[in-house]
This record gives structure tokens, sequence and C-alpha cells, in this order.
């Protein structure tokens, strides 16, 4: 049976586990060594060139450095390229370091050092935008201004969808039809590989948080990259060179993370359903921001996206006052950033995530953003129901 011929939960349990059989192992071995031994001079100089170089370590080689290659991460990443249709993928210690590698790769070494960022962006992503701390020059746009915002020095198109924190749904094939030959990224936190496949859509690079869904604790930090080997050789001497690996025991828990993904998912799914639903009746709440609730004027639900997600997001009637009493009164949900776990989190973004953002960029004030967990969707509208009576 191939990797094509299998269910999504099959492909999660098993994907990047293939040699633990012949290893004489079942669970996820994890190699915390930081160096590696060299067979001999001349090999372990090849496998330094070879692996610095943005390629894997050489049969017969080493993996010299932990810096360069580990194992256990490998394991990771070909598990989640897997589960993105993907020929490969780099992971790093964290979706921040995913991101700044993507742009030193595609914009400062291609000698490109424009951007087009479709907004609303998640707001670290954002605010490394605009500052230009990599050397980047950026464009906001929104969804339908990217052919116009592209020029002969654009390096890289970035988007998200659904976008954070109002979960607009942008369309893929669009953005990518827009940019030409322009590589687009995706950030495909939110979605996560069992309900959107950004590649099947056109897009070059695939990006995730694995802090959020891929892990799905609360408990590791880490980020993802899924493309093409050609595109994974460009990102991996950026990760190389700058030490931004991701840690093997980080790379341990996000890959046993992926096992769970599609039943934590639909879920988590579900449960945020019912929770919008609900929302949508209470007087406090101006507008409910959920997938498929406000329309899909670009269609989607259905061709691109194959589910609605567990987030929510809302606009309160009493503004920031409002937010405030919400956040501070619930104790089912947790008044935290992040999102993805299995317990549930509450937050305002304007205050927290996208506090940096520029002010005619920022979320509305009023806006309350909800990461749905696993617990029974009658605990978390009691829980809300408490703080929005209040």
């Amino acid at each position: 049976m191939t990797d094509a011929d299998m269910h999504l939960d099959t492909l999660a349990v098993h994907a990047g586990r293939e040699d633990l059989n012949e290893l004489g192992l079942h669970a996820l071995p994890i190699d915390l060594s930081s160096t590696n031994p060299l067979p001999d001079i001349e090999k372990g100089g090849d496998s330094y060139e070879a692996i610095s170089g943005g390629g894997r370590p050489p049969a017969g080689g080493s993996a010299v450095y932990a810096r360069l290659w580990n194992p256990t991460v490998a394991r990771f990443e070909t598990g989640l390229a897997k589960l993105e249709h993907a020929e490969a993928a780099v992971a790093f210690s964290s979706g921040m370091a995913a991101l700044s590698a993507a742009l030193l790769a595609f914009t400062s070494a291609s000698g490109k050092h424009h951007v087009v960022a479709v907004r609303p962006l998640y707001g670290g992503t954002d605010h490394l935008l605009a500052t230009g701390l990599l050397g980047t020059e950026v464009t906001f746009c929104e969804p339908d201004e990217v052919r116009g915002a592209v020029r002969e020095d654009t390096g890289l198109v970035i988007m998200e969808t659904p976008a954070n924190p109002t979960l607009e749904l942008v369309s893929i094939s669009s953005i990518v039809e827009q940019a030409g030959d322009v590589p687009v990224l995706v950030d495909n936190t939110f979605a996560t590989p069992v309900l959107q496949n950004p590649l099947d859509h056109g897009a070059a690079l695939v990006m995730h948080s694995a802090t959020k869904y891929l892990g799905g604790h609360g408990d590791v930090v880490g980020g993802v990259i899924a493309c093409s080997e050609a595109h994974a050789e460009k990102l991996r001497p950026v990760r190389a060179i700058t030490g931004a690996i991701l840690h093997p025991l980080a790379a341990y828990l996000l890959h046993r993370g992926l096992t769970t993904l599609p039943l934590r998912v639909r879920a988590q799914q579900e449960n945020a359903r019912v929770v919008a639903e609900w929302l949508a009746t209470h007087p406090a709440v101006e507008q409910v921001y959920y997938p498929g609730m406000n329309g899909d004027p670009h269609g989607v639900l259905g061709s691109q996206m194959t589910g609605t997600g567990a987030m929510v997001s809302i606009r309160l009637a009493g503004g920031l006052d409002a937010a405030e009493k919400l956040t501070s009164s619930v104790r089912v949900f947790t008044h935290a950033v992040s999102l993805g776990g299995v317990d549930s989190l509450i937050e305002n973004p304007a205050a927290l995530t996208h506090r940096p953002v520029a002010g005619d960029a920022k979320p509305e004030t009023s806006i309350v953003r909800m990461s749905i967990g696993l617990e029974h969707p009658d605990d978390l509208i009691a829980d809300l129901k408490r703080g929005l009576d209040a």
C-alpha cells in the first residue's frame, strides 16, 4: 500500500516511521547527540558540505553536527511532508524562525527584497514584515490586489487562510495566479493539513506554527515549512547558519502529535461549530467570525478547505471593556495567547498577539479570539454565557 492509497488518519499514524521495524523499535527514538562520529576525514568533509549546502547526509556519511541535521527532526519532517503532499519539509525552532528563514532564502539570498503580504496576517508576521528587520520591503494588500502589487524585485508572496484573527477565507489559487512566477507562502496553521493542503492549489511553501495544532498540547514550540525538495535545499542552509533547527525533543513531541491530529481537529471543529452557532444568538455579540457564517464569496469551503476549523472570533457590542470582562470572567477557557491545543483559550488580539501591528491594520479592540478545545461544548457555552451576561 502506497501513501497515496492511505486515508489521512492512517498516514498520520505511520508517516515518518518507515525505518522503525528495521531498527527493531516500536516507539519513536530520540537522538539527542550534539555531534556525530565521522567515518573518516574525507567522508566527514563531504557530509558537512552536503548538509550545509542544503542537501541530506550522504550514504555512508555522517550527520556531523546537530545544528545541521538530526534524525529525530528528519522523521518529523517526513511525517509532516506526507500529510501536506510535499516532497520535503524543513523544521525550525519556532514558527517565526521558519518565516524568517523563508524571507532570507527567497528575498535576501535571491537578490529580490520585495515581499507582497495579504492582510490580515498573524501579528508576528505582520510586525516582522513591517519593520524590514531582515532587509525586506513589503507591500501590504487585499486579496484582489496582489497582481498590481507584484514587482520585478518581488521574491515572495505571503498569505494566511483562514486569516488571523477574523478568519477570512482567501482563495489560494487566485493568489497564486496573480503572483505569476513569484512563489507563494501560505500560513496553514489554522486549517492544518487535515482541512487544507495549499500545495495542491499551487502554493510553493506551506508554513505551520507547529506549536499550535501539530503539537496540540501546549507543551512544545516549533515551526515547519513543507515544500519541494528544491525549495527545501534553499531553506536548510539558512537554518544551519542561523542555528534555528528544531530541538530533537520538540521534534519527538510534534511527531507524536501528528498521530492524533485528524481526530483532534475534527472533534475541536465540531465543538467550534456548536459554540459559534450559540454565540450568534447572544445579544452581547455583534458579529461572529467563523468560516461559512459570513458567506464564502470565493467558494473556498468544499473546494480548497474541507472543513470550518476550530477557531472562533467575535466582535462584542461593549468594546474593549466588554472584552476585558469576558476574558477575565471565564473559568473553563484559559485567558492566554496561542491556539490549537486540547484545552480552550481566549484572548484579545489587539492587546496581545496583534499588539505590534500598525494601527490601520490592527483588529478592533472589541474582537475576542477563541481556540476551541476538546471540552464538552455545553461547558464551554456555559462558561461564555457567564462572561457575556456580565
